[in-house]
């Protein structure tokens, strides 16, 4: 799909394991206020787009997979707009 950004779950997972300091296979689902804030961080650097998350879309954000369709989202908003 065109503007469909390239972001994987694994790619999310790999960056929470780099913040933890633990592999990859060790990191929950669960994603806290910290982590959040990291993945925001580095999928905004590794795809070089801002992403203007809105406070819904943040608190709605409770696990790897909540936040990968907001990030998803978010880039293909960024790509097109």
């Amino acid at each position: 799909m065109a503007g469909q950004p390239d972001l994987q779950r694994a790619e999310l997972v790999t960056m929470l394991a780099e913040l933890a300091g633990k592999p990859a296979a060790d990191v929950g689902d669960r994603i806290g206020s910290m982590e959040l804030a990291w993945l925001v961080h580095l999928v905004e650097q590794r795809h070089d787009r801002r992403l203007d998350l809105t406070d819904d879309q943040l608190a709605g954000i409770r696990t790897v997979d909540d936040a990968l369709a907001v990030f998803r989202a978010a880039l293909t908003v960024a790509a097109d707009g």
